[in-house]
């Protein structure tokens, strides 16, 4: 209880030194950091938080030079230590079908049961499906000891489930080797195995990777793009999405990108796109039967958010009759059999042949599959795009309230360039709204940013991830199940209340506790001392403030390494980027 209390407290100070700080002022992004502020300041930006060491080698480097690098993420030598990390996630390298096969809905292992599909030819991978099977006509047969079943059926397969009812979960999947991990998760429940390597997957890249913008920005990129990993057989579709999709274009062009996303299955099933068919078309024979069975029509829902969310934005410029017409140029654009994996494919059949205007731009009667392509080059290339996508990019990296004039010259490089990001990005680093004191301390940490920094502020080692996956859900950012599809926002607003802030603190203490199954921190590299350990883990000296706040607390409560680190990343100083 008195924990909470000394929680409790500090929240209250953190709450609102957050929310009372950092009024709009477009004047102060015209006075300029120190030296040493912009490295820390373009670290806290561009990286997941900086980590010991990290300041030094900047300086050392030259700050414009590592910008650039990060901008260029090829030229930077990976980590080791992720690719070692990485390599048990077996199904982030599989195809969407390879997936469905190998970890199985239990729709999928019916039909395999009932010879519609074949089961899969890896003998491990057979034996847990057959598992499987055998767990779902035990209970077809009212067996309630179906699982006692399974585990003489499956052999092997008891030390997993044994496991799986001790009352500590987390802490012994950390505790156990990590490929006997992902052999006990997929014996119990083949599907949860694709939650968790890609929750793991993009902790891992955020602590380990040395191309920190990269992972930035494919985290930028999916929430600007955003699919619900939960929603049907966007399970099995959402780790080719992120991998193929996303990642290969966070840097790139934006029509390509925006391509990439149009004809991604996890877009056209999670927005209802595959089933979206001129009602004109499916009236004729043939069609009757098939529209009657499934209540096919014409769907709005992503030729709606292409234009609101992924291109012109809410102030774009559009009309209700646009998404109409957008809409009815992407009929056709479907998924062969997405429940089990199937690709993109144009059917020419379910597709609108009228005439359309998409903004003033007519499109001629007859095309096809081009409709929606000439659909993305025009929201691609039109002005308000450029506009929209800059103070996106702006309001992640700058601040909430961006000046007007730094949009204005990012949204004409993203035209003179045919939205070339690279480009736009590195005009935004090289403004001087972005090295200013407007932009210093503007943001706060998302709970992705404030688990991911803090793990890195204080070199802990994470051989399991997945309970800082569960921290980041507790603190309101659930990983890849964002049901909206607004994604996550950076918005200091969505993030800053007590309760989400005595959250973060509860967070922070465990961690430097080391009560966070899987991350070790070690306790020894902090002392006693409130001011050498807010300069240890900040980076920076501790404003008066949070010093004041942490000293009140330790006035309560005997001082210790962990106690005083895990205060001091609670604290208002650490909330802020």
């Amino acid at each position: 209880m008195k924990k909470f209390g000394i929680a409790l407290a500090l929240a209250g100070v953190a709450s609102v030194a957050i929310l009372a700080a950092y009024a709009p002022d477009y004047s102060q992004f015209n006075r300029s950091l120190l030296k040493d502020q912009e490295i820390l300041h373009a670290l806290n930006r561009l990286t997941f938080g900086p980590r010991p060491g990290d300041v030094e080698a900047v300086r050392k480097m030259g700050l414009k030079k590592w910008i650039d690098q990060q901008l260029n993420p090829d030229r930077i030598a990976e980590n080791p230590e992720l690719a070692a990390r990485l390599k048990p996630l077996e199904s982030l390298r599989m195809t969407p079908e390879e997936i469905a096969t190998n970890y199985p809905s239990p729709a999928v292992v019916q039909a395999m049961i009932n010879g519609l599909l074949a089961f899969p030819k890896d003998p491990e991978a057979r034996a847990r499906v057959e598992l499987q099977a055998h767990r779902l006509q035990a209970q077809r047969e009212g067996k309630d000891n179906a699982k006692d079943d399974g585990k003489a059926k499956g052999g092997g397969q008891g030390k997993g489930e044994a496991l799986f009812r001790q009352a500590n979960r987390q802490q012994v999947l950390a505790e156990t080797d990590p490929i006997e991990r992902r052999r006990l998760i997929a014996d119990n429940t083949p599907q949860q195995v694709l939650p968790y390597d890609l929750n793991e997957a993009k902790l891992y890249r955020a602590i380990y990777s040395n191309r920190q913008l990269e992972e930035q920005m494919a985290d930028f990129w999916f929430n600007h793009f955003n699919v619900y990993m939960d929603k049907g057989a966007d399970r099995i579709l959402t780790s080719s999405y992120e991998r193929d999709a996303i990642r290969p274009h966070v840097f790139g062009k934006f029509r390509d990108l925006l391509e990439a996303t149009a004809k991604s299955p996890a877009m056209l099933f999670y927005l209802d796109n595959w089933q979206s068919v001129s009602p004109d078309r499916a009236q004729q024979s043939g069609f009757a039967k098939q529209r009657a069975k499934q209540a096919r029509g014409l769907n709005e829902n992503y030729a709606r958010e292409l234009m609101e969310l992924h291109t012109l934005g809410v102030e774009g410029g559009y009309t209700q009759q646009d998404i109409i017409e957008v809409a009815r140029c992407f009929t056709g654009w479907t998924i062969d059999q997405p429940n089990r994996g199937g690709e993109f494919r144009y059917n020419d059949r379910v597709h609108d042949k009228g005439e359309k205007t998409v903004l003033g731009v007519k499109i001629p009667a007859g095309g096809g599959q081009e409709d929606a392509e000439k659909v993305l080059d025009i929201l691609a290339r039109h002005p308000s795009t450029a506009r929209f996508i800059s103070t996106k990019l702006a309001k992640k990296f700058v601040a909430d309230d961006p000046p007007p004039a730094l949009i204005d010259r990012m949204a004409k490089t993203f035209r003179d360039t045919d939205g070339d990001i690279r480009e736009v990005m590195a005009t935004m680093f090289a403004s001087k709204e972005f090295f200013s004191e407007g932009a210093f301390r503007a943001k706060v940490k998302t709970p992705l940013e404030i688990v991911v920094s803090a793990v890195r502020a204080t070199g802990a080692e994470v051989n399991f991830a997945i309970p800082l996956a569960t921290q980041i859900a507790q603190l309101g950012q659930p990983l890849y199940r964002k049901i909206e599809p607004t994604g996550y926002s950076s918005a200091n607003s969505e993030w800053v209340n007590s309760a989400a802030l005595l959250a973060r603190m509860n967070f922070a203490l465990a961690l430097t506790a080391n009560r966070v199954p899987g991350a070790k921190v070690d306790q020894s590299q902090f002392s006693d001392s409130a001011a050498s350990v807010a300069q240890q883990v900040l980076f920076r000296e501790p404003t008066q403030q949070t010093m004041d706040s942490i000293q009140k607390v330790l006035e309560q409560k005997e001082p210790s390494p962990a106690l005083v680190a895990g205060l001091v990343l609670g604290s208002p100083d650490f909330q802020r980027r």
